[in-house]
């Protein structure tokens, strides 16, 4: 598929995830800012939203309530991921950034940590779709 403004609309309208919506809605809201369209990925997707660069992800109130928001969603990204690298534990995935006195999510290390990684990885999941991004996310 061509990375066009117009695909971008057209996964977002097929789509019944919301935080895929979300994530559309994001590049659809910064599609101006970039003459290099592939940007609006390969920037997030190389420097993380740990960077700041996407400005509603920064402070801790926003990434606790855009992962309340999109807990299922992203409990199910975590789940698929952790099962395909036969992974057992958010620890192993995460590493050292992984609260393990926090297993279930409930404080803001681990939200913070679970909002950026349900926004990367749809993100990377809707560059997929794109034949300009493939090999490169």
């Amino acid at each position: 598929m061509k990375l066009n403004l117009q695909n971008i609309k057209k996964l977002k309208q097929k789509s019944d995830n919301l935080l895929v919506e979300k994530v559309c809605n994001y590049v659809i809201e910064h599609w101006q800012d970039y003459d290099k369209k592939i940007n609006i990925f390969t920037d997030v997707l190389h420097y993380g939203c740990q960077s700041g660069m996407v400005s509603k992800l920064i402070y801790y109130s926003d990434t606790m309530a855009f992962y309340k928001k999109y807990k299922e969603e992203i409990n199910t990204l975590l789940y698929e991921l952790m099962e395909s690298c036969g992974l057992f534990d958010p620890s192993q995935l995460f590493r050292d950034k992984w609260d393990k006195e926090d297993p279930l999510a409930n404080d803001t290390t681990n939200q913070n940590l679970l909002a950026w990684f349900g926004f990367e990885e749809t993100l990377r999941s809707i560059g997929q779709n794109f034949e300009v991004l493939q090999g490169k996310i």
